[in-house]
């Protein structure tokens, strides 16, 4: 029995998650200054986000209609009142050492997220209940330098880049998540992926966790079977992938049981995920509320959102992920789980892109959740992260069925767009990948296949046609699978006489 299958069955694991979104407004929440990802370091900076004496905040309203929208999908209730409050800490990435968040006034609050996860008794839907979702700036990015893991610890020293302060971020805390089981890792995966997918319906966020865009917080606590007492919870901090938490979470639970049974104590902490031996390692004790010194932010004022604008914003929603999902399944003749393993790989929106370009839904998802999620998972990517569009799927698939690719050579097509060789016709050109159908090109190939086979030639000549295929696959090894197979079977069988 696993270290994880023993803890299950001593302790009740239960959940806690809080997720940190970035929107994608085209300025900061409290100044004027780009969003735009991937700019050179400290460029993106003015006096109101660097916390220069004198300058002060305006709040931004996108930033705030899109907080109330998010708080809306989740089924939560839109405060009537609201307002910021100063987060006090000191850190070198908080230029102001105060970070402009809200706390015990939120815009949303109490809502909840279905989520359906595969269990041994058959498909299950959990409820995940939701905290809050309040809106706040982020911080700055720091980088280790001089170290082995990127980490502060053995680094020589650190840098800051102030691009990122400023920009709005809102934060979704559920309540704790109980009655889980065995199944906790998956039902925290399942979470982020519906909010991910939900976000990215409401076009609020690119929610792209590897350029830190959408970041999870996991906390985790056990309790004794029997026990109505919940365990001291732990935080592990930034978890950045899907994969991630679930073997954040896993390997959470197999460690506190672990320090259970030895009949120590939990210390209640942040921690830090290990991408490579995924475990947690230990970070810093736990910070509670009344350390932050909240108090509300003189230089902004309340927030007090009209209730028929709220009901506007409400009428305006998309479609949930969940319900488009199983209006596209039956759509596209997906099983419940074809379309939950598209789902999880974020790649429902690809398909219907490709679709919408005349691709055949099988045919999509065969590209997408066969052939590309190898490539992404290969580079630790998600599936929208690759270099290569629903357009240029739609292209090789359509090449594929006009009889001018084969299905290897689609797959060498997409090897090269992906490396940045250009889209696939120019791929095509360049490396020469057409099939092959013309007859004096293959007849060559044809007679050496023949002659280096035969036993199977003489087969064919009597009338056994089966063995055709052991010729055409010499040709087809010999053309790089460049040749039209249908063509060559044809023209194997008339230089045999049949």
């Amino acid at each position: 029995m696993s270290t994880y299958d023993q803890a299950i069955k001593k302790y009740d694991p239960v959940l806690g998650l809080e997720t940190h979104v970035e929107l994608s407004t085209n300025s900061k929440m409290f100044c004027g200054c780009s969003t735009e990802f991937g700019a050179d370091p400290n460029k993106q900076t003015c006096p109101t986000c660097l916390g220069l004496p004198g300058s002060l905040p305006v709040a931004n309203a996108i930033g705030i209609e899109s907080t109330i929208r998010i708080g809306l999908a989740l089924n939560c209730s839109i405060a009537s009142y609201s307002r910021f409050a100063r987060k006090n800490y000191f850190y070198p990435d908080m230029p102001k050492d105060f970070q402009t968040s809200q706390y015990d006034e939120p815009l949303c609050s109490n809502g909840y997220l279905d989520v359906l996860v595969d269990t041994d008794e058959g498909t299950k839907t959990f409820r995940v209940e939701i905290e809050r979702v309040h809106l706040e700036e982020d911080t700055g990015k720091l980088t280790h330098a001089g170290g082995a893991t990127g980490r502060i610890h053995g680094a020589d020293y650190s840098l800051v880049d102030y691009n990122r302060a400023g920009i709005p971020l809102v934060e979704i805390v559920t309540k704790p998540v109980p009655d889980t089981g065995e199944y906790a890792p998956l039902v925290a995966k399942a979470y982020v992926t519906e909010l991910r997918d939900l976000l990215r319906g409401l076009n609020v966020s690119d929610v792209r966790m590897e350029e830190g865009s959408l970041r999870c917080d996991v906390n985790l606590s056990l309790t004794p079977k029997g026990s109505k007492t919940w365990g001291t919870r732990t935080e592990t901090k930034n978890v950045n992938s899907l994969r991630s938490v679930e073997r954040a979470i896993r390997s959470e639970i197999e460690r506190q049981s672990l320090e259970l049974d030895k009949g120590n104590k939990i210390k209640q902490e942040t921690r830090h995920f290990q991408e490579d031996t995924g475990t947690t390692r230990s970070g810093r004790s736990k910070v509670v509320a009344e350390e932050y010194r909240y108090f509300p932010e003189p230089d902004l004022v309340p927030i007090a959102p009209d209730k028929a604008w709220i009901e506007k914003l409400k009428k305006a929603l998309p479609e949930q992920p969940s319900i488009r999902r199983t209006r596209l399944a039956k759509e596209w003749g997906f099983t419940d789980l074809e379309m939950r393993d598209v789902a999880t790989l974020g790649g429902v929106d690809l398909i219907a892109q490709t679709i919408e370009q005349g691709t055949s839904p099988a045919s999509a998802r065969k590209w997408w959740a066969g052939e590309l999620s190898g490539h992404a998972s290969k580079a630790d990517l998600e599936l929208i992260d690759l270099k290569i569009t629903p357009t240029d799927v739609a292209r090789i698939d359509a090449l594929v069925n006009e009889g001018k690719l084969t299905d290897k050579l689609a797959r060498q097509v997409i090897e090269a767009v992906l490396n940045g060789e250009g889209n696939p016709d120019e791929v095509i050109k360049k490396r020469n990948l057409a099939v092959v159908s013309d007859d004096s090109a293959l007849i060559p190939a044809i007679e050496a296949a023949i002659a280096a086979n035969p036993d199977a030639a003489a087969k064919i000549r009597e009338g056994k046609v089966q063995v055709v295929g052991v010729i055409v696959g010499a040709v087809m090894k010999t053309t790089g699978g460049s040749a039209d197979a249908a063509k060559v079977r044809e023209l194997v069988l008339k230089t045999l006489g049949q």
